[in-house]
């Protein structure tokens, strides 16, 4: 008897102190963060779930992944089909650089976007991909394109932006800055990819043809990747119905105009050097319609929303922020007296670091997706099967505490300055890897235009804010929703009125 009441102490002494401290850690645990993975059934995955987060599928996914232990999970898609989404920059470095041989934009990619992109340099993997990459980094690195950028640039500020907003601050007219944005996005780069002017930011704000067109075909192609079905878009299309209809008209119009404007500038650059993009592939023996056509229709993709998108929410951001607002204005005052748009923007250290810290919250592309051409395991043991769906996140990885802090939400450009010495007030650059921070991608598909994009958006940012404060007509206190096709928007719009200054 009383070796059982001496064992039954032990065990009481032992077990429930042991009990206590397993709950309180579990507890703990649970409390801290808990994974976010979604319910998967049978046949048709997590179906219901991505439907009901479709609207905001970029923030559910977010906070999945930043949810997990190791920044990646797992999403079980309809019919079997299973994609990764990591927010892990070693996996990142992985997918992007040190096994880039192995991720590829995949069929499905490929197969979605074909009727519009072609064998684009966006759309296209292995030697078709190599070619164009080798052919465009050429050009792009040369400074009578920089220069030729510059001045498209200068012109479109000053000739039609800012006669708009003028227009708008004296009537008090409420303006849509998204769309504003946009149809200057759009007139910037047809002029250097085609040399052509569509005249899209005009004072009556023309709905232009072909930037419908083009606006149609984005949309169309992207609403194929979110079919329940897969592949339930080439029936449509094999039965010309609905938006698969809609689609192949759009289409028609932006590769017909393309190929117009081709026809014209073999004529006027014969025997002639111009500047713009086209001029520049045709002058270097590539006069396949349909090959230039693919190339230049992708750089207008590349460049029509991406700056704007960009630049819409670092206005938002900007007008709830004025001691941010404040030290840019700073800095474009000191930079007034410089002698091209070029040389008052490329050392403007606080509002580069300032459109940084915008994209590190409302990246203009929040999820690329690759596919895996054989077998493999991610360093963080994720394991990867051939024909998987990857996807790298960089909404998410802006959002990550370990690397910005527990201050992450907050916007705040300093983040990303030093400065010079402990006795000067002059800001130094601190850059992140581009695995850390993948907004222009990275490795071998880093972005070309990544420097013509920082020169567009300065020189927009000091043009306006020098003579124009830009206040939001919102709900005060309620966020925008942040919605994406192949780049990301602000659903509904940037209603804004403008202000003069002084």
């Amino acid at each position: 008897m009383l070796d059982f009441h001496f064992s039954t102490s032990v065990i009481f002494c032992i077990i429930v102190p042991l009990t206590f401290f397993i709950l309180a850690k579990l507890k703990t645990i649970f409390k801290s963060k808990p994974t976010k993975l979604p319910k998967s059934y049978p046949i048709v995955g997590s179906f219901f779930t991505i439907l009901k987060n479709r609207e905001r599928y970029v923030q559910w996914t977010s906070e999945i992944v930043t949810s997990t232990p190791n920044l990646t999970f797992h999403l079980d898609r309809p019919f079997g089909r299973k994609a990764i989404t990591t927010a892990n920059p070693a996996n990142v470095e992985h997918i992007l650089k040190s096994h880039f041989h192995n991720y590829d934009k995949g069929d499905l990619f490929r197969n979605n976007l074909r009727d519009f992109l072609g064998d684009g340099i966006f759309n296209t993997d292995g030697e078709k991909w190599k070619f164009q990459r080798q052919v465009s980094s050429h050009e792009f690195n040369t400074k009578s394109l920089r220069k030729f950028v510059e001045q498209v640039v200068d012109s479109e500020i000053s000739d039609r932006l800012i006669p708009i907003l003028e227009n708008a601050a004296e009537y008090k007219t409420v303006l849509d800055f998204q769309d504003i944005l946009q149809r200057f996005a759009f007139d910037n780069i047809c002029k250097i990819a085609f040399g052509y002017d569509p005249e899209y930011l005009s004072p009556s704000l023309p709905q232009e043809k072909f930037a419908l067109a083009f606006e149609k075909a984005v949309k169309l192609s992207t609403d194929r990747f979110i079919s329940f079905i897969p592949y339930f878009w080439k029936i449509k299309r094999a039965l010309n119905i609905g938006s698969e209809k809609q689609l192949k008209i759009a289409v028609k119009q932006v590769r017909e105009f393309a190929k117009e404007i081709i026809r014209k500038k073999k004529q006027e650059t014969q025997g002639k050097s111009s500047d713009d993009l086209l001029s520049r592939f045709l002058g270097s023996g590539h006069s396949d319609e349909d090959f230039v056509a693919d190339i230049v229709i992708s750089f207008i993709l590349a460049g029509k929303d991406t700056t704007s998108a960009a630049l819409t929410w670092f206005f938002w951001l900007l007008s709830d922020h004025p001691q941010v607002e404040n030290e840019i204005l700073r800095e474009i005052n000191a930079k007034s007296e410089a002698a091209s748009a070029y040389d008052e923007v490329k050392d403007m250290i606080y509002t580069h670091a300032s459109l940084c810290e915008s994209m590190r919250l409302y990246p203009p592309v929040p999820v690329d997706t690759k596919a895996a051409v054989n077998d493999d395991v991610l360093p963080d043991g994720t394991i990867v099967k051939k024909g998987m769906r990857v996807s790298y996140h960089p909404y998410a990885m802006g959002r990550v505490e370990k690397v910005w802090g527990k201050d992450w939400a907050e916007f705040r450009p300093t983040r990303w300055l030093e400065r010079e010495a402990a006795a000067t007030e002059k800001w130094k650059f601190v850059n992140r890897d581009s695995y850390t921070y993948p907004v222009f991608q990275a490795g071998p598909r880093i972005c070309l235009g990544k420097e013509m994009a920082f020169i567009q958006m300065k020189s927009v940012v000091a043009g306006v804010l020098r003579r124009f404060r830009v206040v939001p007509v919102v709900v005060e206190g309620v966020e925008p929703l942040y919605v994406t096709d192949l780049t990301a928007k602000m659903k509904g719009g940037f209603r804004v009125r403008i202000e003069a200054r002084g």
